[in-house]
């Protein structure tokens, strides 16, 4: 089903939904997640394994009440000061962290698409995450005795992941530098696909990942909807985005404005009123 992202947002996304944007480096759902701030969307439990600037930006506009993760920064500049004023502050809402490893991220995924209830580890003994994250319990081997740690399934209401292709019956097709988006689709519930452009047929690519329409729940063309992330093949990586995102981000006021003005200059051209008109 193939739908404008402001709609695909609303009938996808509700308040309270434990929602995770997932992209690694490149192809991140920045669009999809500017969307879920105009609509005002609250008390989210927000999921990624690397969470940059389109969180910060989700979590200064008091969307989350939680974030589950296993790093978070704005790549190559710095802190997430939006993030930091949540947790230190309060500010604009009070935000619970939940923090893994990235390892225990990925399997957490794997868990939730294989119909599993829990992932196995080695990677958590010998840290202070044990003592620190209740969603870690240490287990015995029970063929060996060893001494293992155990991470639930993630589960996400819905996933959204951004993409180059779709076709016009939802399959979709991502290549270049990946991360866990077709785990993550495949624990979801509910998954969201917006796409740099829907053809009519896919051309096999080298080293693709394909994810098929019957996995899917929407797509949403959104042209640029990865930036100022990368789209391999489509568009480069916006390093002045982020360098210019570290000083809006560190003060509240700028930041407001920035929720006033600048995001809603970025609104996408696919929405509701102009496809039906």
């Amino acid at each position: 089903m193939i739908l404008p992202l402001d709609v695909g947002i609303r009938e996808l996304v509700h308040d309270g939904d434990t929602v995770a944007l997932e992209g690694f480096t490149h192809l991140i759902p920045i669009a999809a997640g500017h969307e879920i701030i105009r609509q005002g969307l609250r008390d989210l439990t927000l999921v990624r394994m690397t969470p940059d600037i389109v969180y910060d930006q989700m979590i200064g506009a008091g969307c989350a009440r939680k974030l589950v993760f296993s790093w978070g920064g704005n790549p190559g500049v710095g802190s997430l000061h939006r993030f930091r004023d949540a947790v230190q502050n309060g500010w604009p809402v009070a935000l619970e962290i939940e923090e893994h490893s990235h390892a225990g991220m990925a399997n957490r995924y794997v868990a939730g698409a294989s119909g599993l209830p829990f992932a196995v580890l080695r990677g958590y003994l010998g840290t202070d995450l044990v003592g620190r994250t209740t969603e870690i319990a240490p287990i015995d081997c029970p063929f060996t005795g060893e001494k293992l740690t155990a991470v639930p399934a993630l589960t996400p209401d819905v996933t959204i992941v951004h993409a180059q292709r779709a076709d016009r019956a939802g399959n979709v097709q991502l290549w270049g530098i990946t991360g866990v988006q077709k785990e993550a689709v495949l624990a979801a519930r509910r998954s969201l696909v917006t796409v740099e452009e829907v053809v009519d047929e896919l051309t096999p690519v080298p080293g693709q990942v394909m994810l098929p329409a019957r996995v899917v729940t929407a797509v949403a063309e959104v042209p640029g909807g990865a930036a100022p992330s990368y789209a391999h093949g489509y568009y480069a990586r916006d390093n002045a985005a982020y360098q210019a995102w570290d000083t809006i981000s560190r003060d509240r006021e700028r930041f407001s404005r920035w929720l006033d003005d600048d995001l809603a200059s970025t609104r996408p051209a696919d929405r509701e009123e102009q496809v039906s008109s």
